[in-house]
């Protein structure tokens, strides 16, 4: 059952006072670094040296890291817990050997510690050998309290050995243990993704939801899944309850903005990239979608604007040139869009689409070697579009390139065997060319395919159109 949201109800507020336990640990760090600036050596008891140790693992400051933990060795020389730490150290280091033997001593002496097993199994897994490392996971949780962690180990290790449904299980049970572990959250949806079960994701966080109701992600996924089945109705529906719960969620205004432009609400659509700008500098992504929006709205001013604003806030979005492009080519303005589509070019010039608009606007301006040479790149970077082919021999065949016409069409034989406006072209270029043997092989396959078509040769080869031969080849074939 979906909660029952109603706009300014949900207020996320956050402590302005920081708990004893942080306060200590602040205290601790000052200490520390305090200590080293002036060489005076200060006693710390052992869990405040695992903390700031791991203070400086997490913040990616190793040197400091060592050296803390040294001075902490030296303190507490028989600290299991410390030694775990120079465990977690060494295998960060990749010396897996050293950290195995300082394992193998630990455990003879707390042979029931977790810590010793996950950190065994971050051995095994370091040396690729994952199986092993879910074994000794499965033994840490015999004598762990903190399941969840384990469990969001386990997951990881089966992800490592692409087994996704083992994987999905172990995150759903970190999730049992401790319901606003996000990354178990995310990590369960992946692997629903990844298996094809959209449908059952939506299922698992619908029971998720109905449990943690303000779980602004698990809105924000199902939004995500719904999307993707193209759901646009229930994805805007999701994604307005992770906004309400947060209202500064980027990420779920964002998605909430694409639902609402493919179900053709441009306005609201527009509101909702708006907001992502006020939470966040514009992007160039959100600046160009605007401008869609207001194009389809036939607001073609604020379009342009749009357009230009996001190629103003990125020159090296080739997406951004190209929607200016195709908003002249709409106004049938080629001189612009030619200009235009080359800005893109510039960005990526192995874009078989952007080659295929750079032709068709030559072609349009009657710049026919341009032309040629755009349809030339196209297919060279991977155009195979029928349509491509077509204009591309249209144009060798006007700028009289008759072999060169005929080469191209039989390479776009390989891709289409059976295509009469294929069979009709070879038919008239290879009268073109006076190969009469060669052209009536091809006007006799095209007349099997499409007998109709015919009036292909006379509107593209009227000299062959015609030519007596042509005329009785085609008479003979209607009376069969």
């Amino acid at each position: 059952m979906m909660p029952n949201f109603k706009l300014g109800q949900i207020l996320k507020t956050e402590s302005m006072q920081l708990s004893d336990e942080e306060e200590d640990y602040n205290l601790s760090l000052s200490k520390f670094e305090s200590m080293l600036k002036t060489n005076k050596v200060l006693f710390f008891d052992s869990e405040e040296f695992e903390e700031i140790i791991l203070h400086y693992l997490d913040t990616g400051k190793a040197a400091l890291a060592k050296k803390a933990l040294k001075l902490a060795l030296d303190q507490h020389p028989k600290s299991t817990g410390l030694k775990l730490v120079q465990v977690e150290m060494l295998v960060y280091d990749d010396k897996l050997d050293i950290a195995e033997k300082l394992l193998n001593e630990l455990y003879a002496i707390e042979p029931h510690n977790e810590e010793i097993y996950i950190q065994k199994a971050n051995i095994y897994s370091k040396r690729d050998q994952h199986e092993k490392a879910v074994e000794l996971l499965k033994i840490a949780l015999q004598y762990t309290d903190d399941y969840a962690d384990v469990y969001n180990l386990i997951g990881m290790e089966y992800l490592f050995m692409d087994n996704l449904e083992a994987a999905k299980e172990s995150f759903i049970k970190c999730l049992e243990e401790d319901p606003e572990d996000q990354s178990a959250l995310y990590n369960v949806v992946y692997c629903y993704e990844f298996l094809d079960q959209n449908n059952e994701a939506i299922t698992f966080l619908d029971e998720y939801i109905e449990k943690n109701p303000y779980s602004e992600i698990a809105w924000h996924q199902k939004g995500r899944l719904h999307y993707g089945l193209k759901d646009y109705e229930n994805a805007i529906r999701a994604f307005e309850y992770a906004t309400l719960i947060d209202d500064e969620f980027l990420g779920a205004f964002m998605e909430k903005a694409k639902a609402l432009e493919r179900l053709g609400k441009y306005d609201e659509a527009i509101e909702n990239y708006n907001r992502t700008i006020e939470l966040e500098d514009a992007t160039s992504y959100a600046l160009l979608r605007i401008g869609k929006c207001y194009e389809k709205l036939g607001n073609k001013v604020l379009a342009l604007k749009f357009y230009n604003e996001t190629v103003h806030e990125d020159p090296l979005l080739d997406k951004g040139w190209i929607a200016i492009t195709d908003f002249y080519l709409r106004e049938q303005n080629f001189q612009k869009a030619l200009f235009f589509v080359n800005k893109a070019l510039a960005i990526d010039n192995q874009n078989r689409l952007y080659w295929k608009r750079y032709a068709s606007i030559n072609k349009q301006m009657n710049f026919f070697e341009e032309a040629e040479f755009g349809y030339r790149k196209a297919v060279e970077f991977g155009d195979t579009e029928l349509d491509t082919w077509l204009f591309w021999v249209d144009i060798l065949q006007f700028l009289g390139e008759f072999e060169s016409a005929i080469h191209t069409l039989l390479q776009a034989g390989d891709y289409y065997p059976e295509e009469n406006e294929i069979e009709y072209r070879l038919t008239g270029l290879y009268f073109m060319i006076h190969d009469d043997r060669k052209a009536k092989i091809h006007l006799s396959n095209a007349l099997r395919l499409n007998f109709d078509n015919y009036i292909l040769i006379e509107d593209l080869f009227p000299v062959v159109w015609e030519k007596k031969m042509v005329q009785n080849y085609i008479e003979k074939h209607n009376k069969q």
